[in-house]
């Protein structure tokens, strides 16, 4: 749905009112409602993320106002409007070079980001002993140390983005997966340690 560093074709996010409009758990919930199941309507997001349909509009005119919603073609009568995800990617990349204001607004939405797939994870976690074996068996949490050069970590990236990028939701069409796919979740970040300071040794007293 969302992602802190460019792929080909997303849109990259400086406006920091576009971020803050973005960086609010229950709109980030509804671009993923949207980017998985396809277009809805404010009731049918408002009963999955959880609040009010009045409350779910409004958040959807928020969203298309920066341009990550947009109106999707009516179906049956028409009398409800439909919401779909806009066209393309997006992220957010802090550089050396941004205002205090930008940054503190890259900061908020990258955290919030994180705090969402932070809590995909836990629910998968949690569930687990409930899968298949089959789908146990696909499943994976690890976490590597590894030792690269920059040069190294930005090719590492760009091949696990090529790796997944055939599979991605909103590429891959339903009808053309195999029988059984549903959707999963890749979690990818890369990046060097920060220097971890001594806390100093505890005194006796």
């Amino acid at each position: 749905m969302s992602e802190e560093r460019p792929s080909s074709g997303d849109r990259e996010i400086n406006d920091p009112r576009a971020m803050r409009a973005l960086a609010h758990p229950a709109r980030l919930a509804i671009l993923n409602k949207i980017q998985t199941d396809g277009a809805a309507t404010a009731t049918e997001v408002a009963e999955v993320v959880g609040v009010t349909p009045s409350a779910a509009s409004y958040h959807l005119r928020m969203l298309a106002k920066y341009g990550f919603v947009e109106d999707a073609p009516p179906r049956g009568d028409g009398r409800e409007r439909l919401w779909r995800r806009a066209a393309g990617g997006w992220s957010v990349s802090p550089q050396a070079g941004d205002p205090p204001g930008v940054r503190e607004a890259k900061d908020t939405l990258i955290q919030v980001v994180r705090d969402e797939a932070a809590a995909e994870f836990t629910r998968a976690l949690g569930s687990i002993e409930r899968e298949p074996p089959q789908w146990r068996e696909a499943s994976t949490f690890r976490r590597s140390v590894l030792l690269v050069e920059a040069e190294e970590l930005q090719e590492l990236i760009r091949r696990i983005e090529e790796l997944l990028d055939p599979y991605r939701v909103e590429r891959r069409r339903r009808e053309g997966a195999p029988e059984g796919a549903r959707i999963a979740e890749a979690q990818v970040a890369l990046f060097p340690r920060a220097e971890r300071r001594p806390h100093g040794l505890p005194s006796d007293g």
